[in-house]
């Protein structure tokens, strides 16, 4: 028997999945009520990301139920780092709080995402909205619920042109060329452009069908699993830039990743504009 390619055990899934769930919500609790108080900003490192005492108090709860329930099991956390232990066949990928940026400054868009991976297959997915306190979650094969309900190929509202959504990575620098060009090229074409400083957040509307489509560029990974995992599950397809399916393999140690994710119907018409930025040039701004 082949160990590596094994389905997990639907006991392990089913468990996980509740403890995911359980976590999201009481560290969801634990942002709500401090965004009501003082917060306690400080940057991480000489990069200026930020980190809240909010961030750090979310993880440990989130932590807590995971090592509790599963203890042999290694965790990739925002803030903690990669923990190791027995069982690397699974790892748990932990972002207590995403959207630290909008909290520092006051704005309370923000969620938590909770991600258990198998052999860097991604199998469960849970993102949790503090403030509206709702959860959206996903089992792999087995299709994405949200607070009414089954999730499933949102139903397409007509419009001259789509609402997007765009994500950049952190150390995505304002002079870098390609990042101004889709940038410019997916706002000129769309609607909308929407910058949430939250990926969390656009995996779920895009799921829930308030936007057309998400597009990331050079983005992180602590996102991707839960919120790629409710996207597809949803009946999202998720891309790279050239239109092919992207690989969701996740590996805890891996590095930046580009994207596309939208309707089956919206696929070649989002990666044909996101191919045209390569002929657009950005001048007039300061290098």
């Amino acid at each position: 028997m082949d160990v590596t390619n094994a389905a997990p055990p639907d006991t392990v899934i089913d468990r996980a999945a509740r403890v995911a769930v359980a976590a999201a919500a009481e560290a969801g609790a634990a942002i709500r009520a401090g965004l009501a108080g003082a917060l306690s900003v400080r940057t991480k490192d000489e990069s200026g990301d930020l980190v809240t005492d909010l961030d750090l108090r979310a993880e440990r709860i989130i932590l807590g139920h995971i090592r509790r329930a599963f203890p042999e099991h290694r965790i990739l956390a925002e803030e903690a780092g990669l923990l190791d232990s027995m069982d690397d066949a699974w790892c748990w990928v932990v972002d207590p709080l995403d959207g630290t940026n909008n909290v520092a400054v006051g704005l309370p868009v923000c969620t938590v995402g909770i991600a258990l991976c198998h052999n860097g297959v991604p199998v469960v997915g849970v993102v949790h909205e503090p403030i509206p306190d709702r959860t959206w979650s996903a089992v792999r094969d087995r299709g994405a619920i949200g607070p009414n309900g089954l999730l499933w190929r949102p139903e397409h509202r007509p419009t001259k042109a789509p609402t997007l959504a765009w994500l950049q990575g952190y150390p995505v620098t304002r002079t870098d060329t390609a990042a101004r060009a889709l940038r410019l090229t997916l706002e000129a074409s769309s609607r909308r452009l929407i910058q949430l400083w939250s990926p969390l957040l656009c995996w779920v509307m895009l799921s829930r069908g308030d936007i057309d489509g998400f597009v990331g560029y050079r983005a992180g990974l602590v996102d991707l699993p839960a919120g790629a995992l409710l996207a597809r599950e949803s009946g999202i397809h998720v891309t790279d830039f050239d239109g092919a399916p992207l690989n969701d393999f996740f590996d805890p140690e891996g590095a930046e990743v580009d994207f596309i994710a939208t309707r089956p119907e919206l696929v070649s018409e989002l990666t044909l504009l996101v191919k045209s930025a390569a002929d657009v040039t950005v001048t007039g701004l300061p290098g």
